[in-house]
């Protein structure tokens, strides 16, 4: 198995973002359990490389509902890394984004207290919403729809060339069902969790190409007791 580190394609200049989708699975295709308490599913070699792509990424976006089921800081935890960041002329953390299509999240939770500066797109939202948020995030308003491409062209306004979503299972869906992402990164976990009401990584959906489109393998790694399959969805390297 290769261990070579992983590269984060950049986006050509003046156009949207390069995606990679990131997410770590269990063997039977969920990304949770249904306890109270985050299921761990990545080894800490394997949390140790998703914080390099995080620091080599312009921005990290989720959806609400991960927001609130895991409390994330989403964070690029190696020192190390941001100083390297810092030297390239770039802030030490990425552009925190979640998008909610209601607006109606928790200020008190750890991802609006540290690290850079954070953006929420969502509809439109009352003045109340913007309020909470006024010290924290900025608000993006997108109307009646949650539309992705425009997420990455007003991403892609503000110089973001690398996006790295993180979920959940929706957002994932998303951007998989609309071909928007250039790369996916699934670290395969050990573990079997067989709880039908536990979350999996995608939705049932209508995916370009359908079952005749076969992704492209770029790379497959061993981290720890997981194993990183890195694919370009379009089925051509990305």
């Amino acid at each position: 198995m290769s261990h070579n580190p992983v590269v984060v394609s950049p986006a050509t200049p003046g156009h949207r973002p390069s995606v990679v989708l990131s997410v770590a699975v269990s063997l039977d295709g969920y990304i949770d359990d249904t306890s109270s308490q985050r299921l761990l599913l990545s080894s800490a070699e394997d949390f140790d490389r998703v914080d390099a792509v995080r620091a080599e990424c312009d921005a990290l976006l989720i959806g609400a509902g991960t927001l609130r089921q895991d409390n994330p800081r989403l964070l690029v935890g190696s020192e190390q890394r941001r100083a390297a960041r810092l030297a390239r002329g770039l802030p030490a953390y990425p552009l925190k984004v979640v998008v909610s299509a209601s607006g109606d999240l928790d200020p008190g939770l750890r991802f609006w207290h540290c690290g850079g500066r954070k953006t929420v797109y969502t509809r439109s939202v009352p003045e109340a919403v913007r309020e909470r948020f006024r010290e924290t995030a900025e608000i993006v308003e997108l109307g009646p729809a949650l539309c992705l491409p425009a997420i990455l062209d007003d991403l892609a306004a503000q110089g973001v060339r690398r996006l790295l979503v993180e979920g959940g299972g929706s957002i994932h869906t998303q951007f998989l069902e609309e071909d928007l992402a250039d790369e996916l990164h699934v670290a395969h976990a050990p573990v079997l969790v067989g709880m039908e009401s536990a979350p999996r990584f995608l939705r049932p959906a209508r995916f370009p190409g359908g079952t005749q489109r076969r992704m492209k393998l770029i790379d497959v790694q061993q981290l720890g007791d997981t194993v990183l399959h890195r694919y370009a969805p379009r089925g051509v390297a990305a």
